[in-house]
């Protein structure tokens, strides 16, 4: 017989998570843990949850890429037209969750959301894949379309287009970055007791560690 869905569970057991251990600076523990889930080779460590709020309040979310961090907050890149760009340009409020099932931990921010430069846009895009930086072009993200054969026409028509020349970084296109009032390291552990440690913001250097209860 087939477990049910309520019979699925597992027991975390792998570490534990102390506040005598942590760093005081959220962003070091973060590099931490990044490090440490590159190291463990995990698939795609730098995939997270972004959720936006409709106009009407309504929840939405979706899978995005890290693709920088530091002091200033969380980078990721998009076409501003799309809905979780329009979302974040009416109300610039977000959160990010990332979940590193292999080493029982997951990681939950909160923020205010803005534009990174133009210059960071600029570095991030022209990095990127020839393919990849025409895909920009070729759709017009979260719009409705008739089929699939319209974006790969849209991307044929523009790899003829731009043949041996550089292609531009859409005015539409670029990072967003989520700049923390909150961050929360969670460590799973036995019966489901998980350790809890949430960074709230103060000021622009001072952050205040709480254990909450799991």
């Amino acid at each position: 017989m087939h477990p049910t869905i309520a019979d699925i569970r597992k027991d975390y057991t792998l570490e534990d998570l102390s506040e005598t251990e942590v760093d005081p600076n959220p962003f070091i523990q973060f590099k931490q843990w990044f490090e440490q889930a590159l190291s463990a080779q995990l698939p795609e460590p730098n995939a997270m949850t972004i959720a936006t709020a409709m106009p009407d309040g309504k929840p939405s979310a979706r899978m995005v890429l890290l693709k920088d961090f530091d002091e200033r907050g969380f980078v990721f890149f998009t076409n501003y037209n799309s809905r979780k760009g329009q979302e974040l340009a009416e109300n610039p409020q977000a959160a990010l969750v990332f979940w590193w099932a292999e080493l029982e931990r997951q990681v939950r921010i909160i923020g205010h959301v803005e534009k990174v430069s133009e210059t960071e846009s600029d570095k991030y895009f022209y990095s990127r894949p020839e393919n990849s930086r025409l895909g920009a072009w070729a759709s017009h993200q979260s719009e409705a379309i008739a089929s699939r054969e319209v974006l790969e026409q849209n991307l044929q028509k523009l790899q003829h287009q731009y043949e041996n020349q550089e292609i531009p970084r859409p005015s539409h296109w670029g990072g967003l970055r989520v700049i923390p009032i909150e961050i929360e390291f969670w460590q799973g552990r036995p019966s489901r007791l998980h350790d809890r440690l949430l960074y709230t913001r103060l000021d622009a250097q001072t952050w205040k560690i709480q254990r909450l209860s799991p």
